[in-house]
């Protein structure tokens, strides 16, 4: 052939996402499958999000606002942020994909990380063939941010921290990562992923990135309308930042990122906040319940502050996992998350939380092949 693939892009694993229902039901002969795998919200969007989607459908033959001016604004007033400092994308996916678009230059540099962690982070690093630095996570599945302030040097362009953490759920508290961001130079960007921000809001020591972005230091936060908001078919995420970065990734973004369904949609999801706080306690019920039935089965769990559990099983997961899959119920497997020895479990509604249950005492009664 005459052409050239580069060679950073041939060495990315392609993203694995959960197994979709539809597949589970083709492969297995199954004709009732859950889905438990890929953290979305079971509870589904806000009634009013209906209701706007409806009316958007009238005007789909023409382009969406380019700016996202309606999404801005609902955010603005809702997080108290001027329309500058708010940036939109296809997914926090495209964020920070735009962040290493606009902060990362081939071959120069590094980036940052826990290990393991969400892995479109180190995709991003690797579509701009920077080097990755990866440091495990602590004995207790948090980031470590003393190792990590470590790992910094003078190549260090960005630093992701997820927080809730992807994949354990597990978060650092406000003073830690107020010291940790005291230790980096002025050179480095801070990305806060806190996609899983609502679930965590208002427990313990769990901090606001955004009172990070208000004091003006190098910090972007990237949170999303596709878990507690319920919008994941719709992929629109939004990032706060300085004004200088929001501006560099509006320029390298594509037009027209974010369409017009899912912008209608983020302005009368964001103008339910009732909703969200129903799904948001509702998942608390479910994931306790997980974890009360994990640790009368003699299993350890990791606590979390997201919509998911990690599950210990002391044997292999593959085997578990698919287990599972003949009962009709999808998890993910720890062995594609960086967790052998475990699964992730999203949380479901009542009768999708009793149907795992169900089939995981099952499963882990009987004694499967590894």
């Amino acid at each position: 052939m005459p052409y050239r693939l580069r060679e950073n892009v041939l060495r990315l694993a392609p993203y694995s996402p959960g197994k979709p229902i539809d597949e589970v039901k083709r492969e297995l002969g199954l004709t009732d499958v859950v889905k438990l795998a890929s953290n979305e919200n079971p509870f589904g969007p806000s009634p009013r999000v209906t209701e706007a989607l409806a009316r958007a459908a009238g005007t789909l033959n023409l382009y969406p606002d380019a700016s996202g001016h309606a999404v801005k604004e609902a955010l603005g007033r809702h997080y108290g942020i001027g329309p500058a400092q708010i940036a939109l994308g296809n997914g926090s996916d495209e964020l920070i994909h735009l962040l290493a678009l606009i902060l990362l230059e081939g071959g120069l540099g590094n980036v940052v990380l826990g290990s393991p962690s969400f892995v479109r982070y180190e995709a991003a690093a690797g579509v701009a063939d920077v080097a990755v630095k990866a440091v495990p996570l602590d004995r207790d599945y948090r980031h470590d941010l003393g190792a990590m302030a470590q790992a910094v040097d003078a190549e260090t362009r960005l630093v992701f921290i997820a927080n809730p953490h992807n994949p354990t759920g597990t978060a650092v508290g406000r003073d830690d990562l107020r010291r940790f961001l005291d230790r980096l130079p002025d050179t480095v960007v801070t990305v806060l992923d806190e996609a899983y921000f609502e679930y965590g809001r208002g427990v313990g020591d769990y901090p606001d990135g955004l009172e990070f972005v208000r004091e003006g230091r190098n910090v972007v936060v990237l949170r999303t309308f596709s878990k507690a908001y319920g919008l994941a078919g719709l992929r629109l995420g939004y990032a706060f930042a300085g004004p200088d970065i929001v501006d560099a990734m509006d320029r390298a973004r594509e037009p027209f990122n974010v369409n017009s369904l899912a912008q209608a949609a983020a302005v009368a999801a964001l103008a339910d906040q009732a909703h969200v706080e129903d799904g948001v306690a509702r998942n608390s019920a479910g994931l306790q319940r997980i974890e009360r039935a994990a640790a009368q089965m003699g299993l350890r769990t990791i606590p979390s502050l997201a919509n998911f559990v990690v599950v210990h099983l002391g044997r292999p997961a593959g085997p578990v996992f698919q287990e599972l899959l003949k009962r009709g119920v999808i998890v993910r497997s720890g062995e594609v998350l960086g967790l052998p020895g475990s699964i992730r479990v999203s949380v479901g509604t009542e009768d999708e939380v009793e149907r795992f249950l169900q089939a995981f005492e099952e499963v882990m009664k009987v004694e499967v092949p590894a």
